[in-house]
């Protein structure tokens, strides 16, 4: 049965991959083994790169998805030189109203982009690093930004103002979920139903005011075998 499953997810996610056209999948590979799925191959862009692993993680049944795609820009295409690169990059940061560029260091080998410097936001660090992807010649990131509240809840209040956000949220069944907050640090434990409730609760934590860092530490809690496969 779970070879069954496998195929049926494996053909689901090359239909997906193929169909969108933002990703440009005529160069992807697809496995799939117990329901976890690995992305291999190139694509012409991070953000092809990004796009690919959120088309297969919205698909129901998929446990995890290990993406080793390579960014390989076209021919066509011009890639800046590193210098280039690190210059947008920098600039793009510095139109953007919600983050401080005058407080991230940005460098480039290879095509490999670092950031650092600190944020006052944990959901800041992320936004620096979509900015960042958008460049055309980035390759990937590592992204070391510290996040630096100005003012920062106590722990009690940071774990209630997230537990009161699940209550709201349609998505996530919140007294499945586990918040434990420590010097803004935030684990959630628990169960979710799929991939877009797990998103879900990440975005709830991530957002809140005071959270430096969100600890993963949620389950896919599966349907039946064969609602997978959509049989009745």
């Amino acid at each position: 049965m779970t070879i069954a499953i496998d195929e049926e997810l494996q053909a689901k996610v090359v239909e997906k991959l193929h169909w969108d056209d933002r990703v440009n999948a005529a160069d992807v590979g697809v496995t799939v083994d117990h329901t976890k799925v690995t992305l291999r191959g190139t694509v012409p862009s991070y953000r092809a790169k990004s796009i690919a692993e959120q088309d297969t993680k919205e698909i129901p049944g998929i446990s995890e998805v290990i993406n080793h795609l390579q960014v390989q820009y076209p021919s066509t295409i011009p890639v800046p030189i590193d210098e280039e690169i690190a210059s947008n990059v920098a600039n793009a940061l510095s139109w953007d109203p919600d983050i401080d560029a005058n407080k991230i260091d940005v460098s480039v080998i290879g095509g490999l982009l670092t950031l650092r410097g600190t944020v006052d936001a944990y959901w800041k660090k992320f936004q620096a690093q979509d900015i960042a992807y958008a460049i055309t010649g980035v390759i990937d990131i590592i992204n070391e930004l510290a996040v630096v509240p100005t003012k920062r809840p106590e722990d009690e209040e940071i774990a209630r103002t997230i537990e009161n956000a699940l209550e709201r949220n349609t998505f996530v069944e919140a007294e499945d979920v586990n918040v434990i907050v420590e010097n803004g640090r935030v684990t959630l434990t628990g169960f979710v139903p799929n991939w877009g409730a797990w998103r879900a609760a990440h975005n709830t934590a991530t957002y809140t005011k005071g959270v430096v860092k969100v600890v993963d530490g949620l389950a896919i809690r599966y349907l039946e075998e064969q609602e997978f496969l959509g049989e009745d």
